[in-house]
């Protein structure tokens, strides 16, 4: 044991490090943080990333789980060197901003933004820690960026514009004889509105027509799915987190009367819609990890990075879902696809 002495000089030498390493800290706001060797000797630092979702379904789970697993392949260890403070705005802007808040208290080194509100509630909050965005449709529109190819502040990462034109593609090969195209979205996403914007444009090369139902809670979801029964030959879901978050309700009603439903991603496939060909949620995590860890560790800033988009789309297809929607899937789709889904 101690002496009393000795712990007031313990005490004393103890105090000085912390008030020398917060002082550290605080000069190097922005600066590298990549951890120590661990042949140096020194104790690593531990990075506090925030990741924030706007909602929880699998194609945003997806997105913040290939996030964390790509960090470690590049250095930063969840339980080592880096601590994961996981939040969920549940769908909320309100609680999306206090969430930010508590990241700009805790002072958090990085913040992962998934999903176009929760990466607007970031950017207003936190002017000077980088944030690092993922399933954002256009970062442009959504006042997240100057542009695509120098973003300019402190906010990059990376776009998961859809293929909408392809995607409605698919619908013309599964239900040759289709005209109308119900759309169901969130009025309060501002990526939702692009892709309808997008559809609304392919519709006029496709020959197809576009029936809009904006809704503005999950509850309304079911109840906008059944005012399109008889108006329209399909429905196409796009990335809307609040609709995605509720898909089992648009699939009930899909399959009670047999129209077919195009998704803008493919955990929405693996839920239960016919076919997407787009994005691979896992792969843009990962994709946004890359870009992260190279801001840790002072090789690059937010303000410099393009926005980056995924190069390589991905068809998939779900037979059973077809079948419940009493779709015949062509062969010629079926050889086409990267994963077909058998359950």
């Amino acid at each position: 044991m101690f002496s009393s002495k000795k712990n007031k000089m313990i005490s004393l030498a103890f105090t000085s490090a912390l008030a020398l390493l917060t002082f550290t800290a605080c000069g190097q706001k922005g600066a590298s943080t990549q951890p120590a060797p661990a042949s140096s000797g020194q104790p690593e630092k531990q990075v506090k990333i925030g990741i924030v979702q706007i909602v929880e379904h699998p194609a945003l789970d997806a997105a913040r789980n290939g996030f964390i697993e790509q960090m470690a392949k590049n250095g930063f260890v969840e339980g080592k060197n880096v601590v994961y403070d996981k939040q969920s705005a549940q769908g909320n802007m309100d609680t999306a901003i206090s969430i930010a808040q508590k990241f700009q208290g805790d002072k958090v080194d990085l913040v992962l933004a998934i999903a176009t509100p929760t990466a607007q509630a970031a950017a207003q909050t936190l002017k000077d820690t980088p944030i690092l965005f993922t399933a954002v449709t256009d970062p442009v529109v959504a006042g997240l960026v100057k542009t695509m190819e120098k973003p300019g502040g402190n906010v990059t990462g990376t776009t998961d514009m859809n293929p909408v034109e392809e995607q409605l593609q698919l619908l013309k090969e599964l239900k040759a004889g289709a005209k109308t195209v119900g759309v169901i979205y969130s009025s309060g996403e501002a990526n939702s509105k692009v892709q309808v914007d997008l559809a609304k444009a392919a519709s006029q090369k496709l020959g197809l027509t576009i029936v809009e139902k904006a809704i503005t809670t999950a509850t309304e979801v079911k109840q906008a799915a059944e005012s399109m029964v008889g108006k329209v030959d399909a429905i196409y879901v796009p990335t809307d987190n609040t609709v995605v978050s509720s898909i089992s309700a648009v699939l009930a009603v899909a399959e009670a009367n047999k129209i077919p439903v195009i998704a803008g991603e493919e955990n929405t496939v693996k839920s239960g819609a016919i076919a997407t060909y787009g994005i691979d949620y896992t792969k843009l995590g990962q994709q946004t990890a890359d870009m992260a860890a190279k801001v840790l560790k002072g090789q690059a800033k937010p303000a410099d990075m393009p926005v980056e988009k995924q190069s390589q789309m991905k068809l998939v297809i779900n037979k059973k879902a077809a079948e419940r929607m009493g779709v015949t899937i062509p062969q010629s789709l079926l050889g086409r696809a990267n994963e077909v889904i058998e359950k």
